[in-house]
């Protein structure tokens, strides 16, 4: 106890230095809790994106044309057809399959009465909802009527609606063939570069008609999701085994088509920002380490000056241990004040960022706990050598400095 208040009277003996000291932990603990509550937000956001989707989403894409020897890049060619997306929708060839949706797509102009506006639009079947894990806001979708009838009739993601200024009933004009609005998509954000909710959805069979032409039993690619998460397995290998017979294809590396599954871009994200999570924290651990530095050097300093002091109290009886334990609380005490401050500003950072900019941040224990953790053991670290340095000065040569 009379180390601790011994130790204690030392630091508000130098009340500045030792306010300088702490500001380097303070600092150093604020970066890490800062940094990765903004990594943990980010990739919150892109993981919920993602699994807005649906996990269970997979994607069949043709693969590479060749014109003489050049190879045209993976999706180029045209190798899957409508009765493919026939086969699969079938359950007594993929049981596992809960919807299928072939999809062609062209990016066109869009006039209504209000406003103009280019948007992808998609020609599909009834299934595009469904694989998709999409709802309608208001309206509906179109029927396998209306595919049938090659129905002139449009769904409207909830952002292209509204740069078009439309609702349900209006009629609007994709490359100059009107079409008529009889449903508005629910809103599901943007992925990557993309924004889902500006699109439109066409059946399919007017889609060939009057945008993309061309072989109308062609499609660019194939959506199809399975039952549950615990079926995609499953769901992608009736599929890869239907199209291998279908296509002539011996093995998946022989074959003219990928299959590719949405939740291994979910793993492919959540690696990625866990991986940009861990370098943000490790370059703002640098400050931490920085701190301690400063810690050690401020008391090496502070047993350079109080020579005299430590000569007197070891002239007085004071051992070794005792001079060690009380360069050490001063440290240590430094390092946590530094801490507990730290962990101030890295809450109040955490709710001020996102209040003044659009940066989100996501602030949990285990950093806080961590962060204030090392602060602690970095001043127990760097304070050791000093301390040790103060108990191994001998008695006469400090009465000898005064």
């Amino acid at each position: 106890m009379r180390t601790l208040e011994t130790g204690l009277r030392g630091i508000l003996g130098h009340r500045l230095r030792s306010v300088l000291t702490t500001l380097g932990i303070l600092f150093g603990v604020a970066a890490v809790i800062c940094t990765v509550g903004i990594g943990t937000a980010s990739s919150d956001s892109v993981n919920a994106r993602i699994a807005s989707l649906g996990t269970n989403l997979l994607t069949i894409t043709p693969g590479s044309s060749r014109t003489g020897g050049v190879f045209g890049g993976a999706g180029s060619a045209s190798t899957l057809t409508m009765s493919d997306a026939t086969g699969l929708a079938s359950k007594d060839n993929a049981p596992d399959v809960a919807a299928v949706a072939p999809v062609v797509q062209k990016s066109e102009p869009m006039v209504s009465t209000a406003s103009n506006w280019t948007a992808t639009v998609q020609g599909s079947s009834t299934g595009w909802l469904t694989a998709n894990a999409r709802s309608v806001a208001s309206g509906e979708f179109f029927t396998s009527s209306d595919v049938n009838t090659h129905a002139l009739k449009i769904v409207l993601g909830s952002t292209t609606a509204s740069n078009l200024g439309v609702g349900i009933g209006d009629t609007i004009t994709v490359n100059r063939i009107p079409f008529t609005v009889i449903g508005i998509l629910n809103t599901v954000g943007g992925q990557g570069f993309q924004n889902q909710d500006d699109l439109a959805v066409v059946p399919i069979t007017a889609a060939h008609d009057v945008l993309v032409g061309g072989d109308p039993n062609s499609v660019q690619r194939i959506l199809f999701s399975a039952t549950s998460g615990d079926t995609v397995g499953s769901a992608y290998q009736e599929a890869d085994q239907l199209l291998l017979n279908t296509h002539g294809a011996a093995t998946s590396g022989t074959a003219d088509f990928t299959i590719q599954a949405q939740s291994s871009f979910l793993s492919t994200a959540q690696s990625v920002t866990t991986t940009l999570t861990i370098l943000l924290a490790s370059v703002a651990a640098i400050s931490l380490l920085v701190g301690g530095i400063g810690v050690m050097n401020i008391m090496l300093v502070s047993v350079t000056e109080r020579t005299n002091e430590i000569g007197l109290r070891k002239a007085l009886g004071a051992t070794p241990t005792d001079l060690l334990r009380q360069f050490l609380v001063e440290a240590s005490t430094l390092s946590v004040v530094g801490g507990l401050l730290g962990v101030g500003a890295g809450l109040l950072a955490g709710v001020l960022i996102p209040h003044f900019t659009t940066i989100g941040v996501t602030i949990t224990p285990s950093p806080v706990l961590i962060a204030v953790v090392v602060a602690a053991g970095v001043g127990l670290i760097f304070g050791v050598y000093p301390a040790a340095r103060a108990a191994r000065l001998a008695p006469i040569e400090a009465l000898r400095a005064q």
